[in-house]
């Protein structure tokens, strides 16, 4: 059974950062999403390897783009999500996906449909206050 395990959630004032990780082996699509009460899940960065292996695509969230990072290390099979300038309406629960493919490669940039993701992670939060 597939477990995507998050961690590096936390409590953060406004401006401060947090970097999230999970372990992602061998997906060709990986991504980070959230999620606050009331509000619908929406992607907030989706990192998609390349045939190679070796490297990839990221596509954001317009909320976060310059703010947040993703990225993937290889050779820990992690993945990383570096939030800087956090804000308030930062905070909610972030969770981990990802998907061997192919509909996740294959749409249009930006790809940013957690549809497409069919393995989650259980989530870890982010308070910005």
């Amino acid at each position: 059974q597939v477990q995507l395990v998050e961690s590096g959630g936390g409590s953060v004032q406004p401006g401060g950062s947090l970097r999230l990780s999970c372990v992602v082996s061998g997906y060709t699509c990986t991504g980070w999403f959230r999620q606050s009460p009331g509000k619908e899940r929406e992607a907030v960065a989706t990192y998609i390897t390349d045939g190679s292996g070796a490297d990839g695509t990221a596509d954001y969230a317009d909320s976060v783009k310059g703010r947040f990072t993703i990225s993937k290390d290889n050779t820990k099979n992690t993945l990383y999500l570096q939030m800087n300038s956090l804000k308030p309406e930062d905070a909610a629960t972030y969770y981990c996906a990802a998907d061997d493919g192919p509909d996740c490669a294959d749409r249009p940039r930006p790809r940013l449909r957690a549809g497409d993701f069919g393995y989650w992670g259980q989530g870890t939060q982010v308070t910005v206050s």
